[in-house]
């Protein structure tokens, strides 16, 4: 078995809220100048930058998760990950069917540009992206679930966006692949407070909206190879992998 540093919450040039400076290659220098294994690209309802930051971050030996952060009909944030092209685009396809026809205002909250390799905008999505889908959580969970993808809420302990803070608790038949918690608690604590989620996998990233952030938060994945595959039976618990979050910053950058 080996250790992956791994920093599943990482978004690009395309959420409105990510900096400007949040690129495909600039996200990927940062991730390697941090010794970061694995990255999980999740723009807001949107996959479309995703596989050019997992192209440029395997000339690295970076291996990426491609999906997105999912808001779903009652305000919380999902991250869902697919292991192939043809998931993606139909989770894309989802994605865009279910989408409000709100248009985005860049001055209020942002561009959304998908760019290419040299940083060029090749497209500016019009709907806003930070819209709630008209689809329930368990409805995407079905559907994420359905094209054999990972589904994970979000930063579950948050004031906002969260299951805690839009449920006021979590479900326990939610049917989640693993629960990311942020910086402010720690698996102990959710335990406490919920302990039917014994025996989930917690995960900690950074949610990171520009380059100095990403690896602010980390999970450690004991695993034989960074692969799909692989990390979804250490999220299992499955043949001896694991996923446990850092504690210790080990960062060289």
């Amino acid at each position: 078995m080996r250790t992956f540093r791994a920093d599943l919450h990482v978004h690009t040039v395309l959420s409105p809220c990510g900096d400007l400076e949040m690129s495909p290659p600039n996200i990927v220098e940062a991730a390697a100048l941090k010794n970061i294994d694995i990255l999980g690209i999740a723009d807001h309802n949107s996959t479309r930058q995703a596989p050019l930051v997992k192209k440029l971050a395997a000339e690295k030996g970076i291996f990426v998760l491609c999906g997105a952060e999912v808001t779903t009909k009652e305000e919380t944030h999902c991250l869902a990950f697919f292991e192939n092209d043809d998931q993606l685009a139909a989770f894309q396809q989802y994605l865009e069917k279910h989408l409000p026809d709100i248009k985005n205002n860049p001055k209020t909250f942002g561009y959304q540009v998908v760019v290419d390799e040299q940083e060029m905008i090749l497209d500016e999505v019009e709907k806003l992206l930070i819209s709630g889908l008209d689809q329930s959580l368990e409805q995407v969970k079905e559907k994420v679930h359905g094209l054999r993808g990972l589904f994970i809420p979000a930063h579950i302990d948050r004031h906002s966006y969260s299951l805690t803070s839009q449920l006021g608790f979590v479900p326990p038949d939610i049917g989640a692949d693993a629960f990311e918690i942020s910086k402010f608690t720690t698996p102990e604590r959710m335990l406490e407070k919920f302990p039917y989620l014994e025996g989930y996998t917690f995960l900690r990233s950074s949610d990171a909206h520009m380059p100095a952030d990403i690896g602010a938060g980390i999970t450690l994945f004991e695993m034989e190879q960074a692969s799909f595959k692989e990390i979804a039976m250490a999220l299992r618990r499955e043949a001896g992998r694991k996923a446990v979050i850092e504690t210790k910053n080990t960062d060289k950058g």
